[in-house]
């Protein structure tokens, strides 16, 4: 009697044209990995798309592979149980007593431990990476290029984007995400607007942003400022101000609970209802202090109705209130400018180049490179024109202020993001925006006709000023203005003080418009008024 012969095993499952792509993609996928960490790993240098390559796109693909893999041996088990089902089962068998069917078995769970070893610490790794500064800022070079170039110059450098935007808690990253994934698609579409819109609305609390490093329990006392200023005139004329900053005390145990963190004193509660979309226009303020008293405070000049105060978005004030440009300012072209005189960056001993250079970084431009070649020929033409002998014999310090200016102009104004200085108040001060006075205006009343004081003195307190005469510098006090303002004494300095130009006489003056103010103006210790 003969021995029948063994049937044939039938051919794995995983041998079909879908598991065969699939497998392709796999290999294809890990090579590709492999090679872009060696990459990554031997770079000195930080490329915000080859972390995105080894860590999201490359791993993505690997799981699609893997994916597609799984689905071919699927349908492949299927189609072969529905053609003979006595040939393969419905589902796979495990037999370990079979030594081919436990090697297969072991085989996988190694396999399988490697995979998914891997595949955390590639998951831990796109996280961290998408965590990153590189990736906030750099990913999208035009969209995010005016505030990661001005968050690099600014005073939280160092701090991760994260760290303000995010900051701990699964909630917020998963928010986060959420929103990132609408601006992937808005920068894929060309949604985005131009400028970029600052989030003032979907920002983490700064109690839990802000306050883990700046903590206000142990704010008190007062700060040293130092102000330099250089004029419009031809000698760039230096105006040196110290001051003090009365920054006060958050709570009675480090010091008087008073000066400007009194607003951010635990036991004080201050809201306010703002009409517009950056909490510029603020007319109804609300004060509930330590003893638990509370007081309104109405805007004569634009009144809400007891419905537009009952039904308005009020919001309790926080540190991003007045320090709403922490990590992305945009100074005025006089403020950098005056920033670089001060740095030794610009010499001024070349004339009216405060002027020149405040004047050209003012102008309209539709892109950099335009910004650039007029910064350039724009002051080499002036003095050429009007200072041959100076072109002539400073022509290296001519070359370092068109660098300079320059330098300037690419931190922080942005024509292809029509964003600059303008596009985006900064809160803190009232030289150039209303800041403090969107509240301390002196038309903040309450009903029993106190109002929200405006005095100099609250926050500030000067001790020297260089455009006093000597004598009256040896005492400290109030701020007084330097020439007698007369008619508009009542208006805010944001009148007369331009980010972007010198100051403009609102009248023609004709031909004592060359005249210096004291000229007219004879000076005065006149306090400035309540506005």
């Amino acid at each position: 009697m003969g021995v029948e012969p063994l049937a044939p095993k039938p051919p794995s499952v995983f041998r079909n044209y879908i598991s065969l792509v699939g497998a392709a993609i796999v290999i294809a996928s890990l090579v590709s990995v492999f090679l872009l960490f060696l990459l990554e790993i031997t770079s000195s240098a930080e490329n915000p798309y080859l972390g995105i390559l080894t860590y999201i796109i490359g791993p993505s693909i690997l799981m699609f592979g893997v994916a597609v893999v799984i689905l071919g041996m699927l349908l492949e088990r299927r189609r072969r149980h529905r053609a003979k089902p006595s040939e393969i089962s419905a589902y796979p068998r495990l037999d370990l007593n079979d030594p081919r069917s436990r090697r297969a078995f072991f085989l996988f769970l190694m396999v399988t431990f490697v995979f998914v070893s891997a595949s955390a610490f590639g998951s831990y790794r796109g996280f961290e990476y998408t965590e990153s500064v590189n990736f906030c800022g750099e990913t999208c070079h035009t969209v995010m290029k005016p505030e990661f170039t001005a968050y690099q110059a600014g005073a939280h450098a160092r701090v991760g984007c994260v760290g303000c935007h995010v900051g701990p808690g699964a909630s917020w990253y998963v928010r986060s995400k959420l929103s990132g994934a609408y601006q992937l698609y808005s920068v894929t579409f060309k949604k985005y607007s131009r400028p970029i819109t600052t989030p003032v609305h979907n920002l983490r609390p700064a109690q839990e942003t802000c306050e883990q490093c700046h903590w206000p329990e142990k704010f008190f006392g007062a700060q040293l400022k130092t102000i330099t200023h250089y004029g419009y005139d031809e000698q760039n004329t230096k105006r040196t101000r110290q001051l003090l900053i009365n920054v006060g005390g958050g709570s009675p145990v480090t010091g008087q609970v008073a000066g400007i963190h009194w607003h951010m004193n635990i036991a004080n509660e201050v809201t306010y209802i703002s009409t517009d979309d950056h909490r510029q226009v603020i007319p109804w303020v609300r004060i509930k202090d330590r003893q638990g008293n509370v007081t309104e405070y109405f805007d004569r000049n634009r009144p809400l109705t007891p419905d537009q105060i009952a039904n308005g978005n009020r919001r309790r004030m926080d540190c991003v209130d007045c320090h709403n440009r922490p990590a992305h300012v945009y100074l005025p072209p006089d403020v950098a400018v005056d920033q670089s005189f001060a740095a030794g960056k610009l010499d001024p001993s070349l004339p009216y180049l405060k002027k020149s250079a405040v004047e050209l970084l003012s102008k309209s431009y539709d892109t950099t490179p335009q910004a650039v070649n007029s910064i350039a020929s724009g002051l080499n033409d002036f003095y050429s024109k009007n200072y041959s002998d100076i072109y002539s014999k400073k022509r290296q310090l001519i070359d370092s202020a068109v660098a300079e200016v320059q330098r300037i102009f690419q931190t922080y104004f942005f024509p292809e993001m029509k964003t600059d200085w303008q596009t985006h108040p900064n809160n803190i001060g009232h030289l150039y925006f209303s800041g403090c006075f969107r509240c301390h205006d002196g038309e903040h009343v309450s009903k029993e006709g106190k109002p929200i004081r405006n005095d100099c003195d609250i926050c500030h307190t000067i001790i020297y000023d260089s455009a006093r005469p000597p004598e009256q510098n040896v005492k400290t006090g109030s701020f007084k203005h330097p020439v007698d303002l007369g008619a508009l004494a009542d208006h805010k300095c944001e009148f007369c003080h331009k980010g972007n130009k010198p100051f403009q006489h609102p009248v023609n003056l004709g031909d004592i418009s060359q005249f210096q103010c004291v000229e007219c103006h004879p000076r005065k210790e006149t306090k400035l008024p309540a506005q």
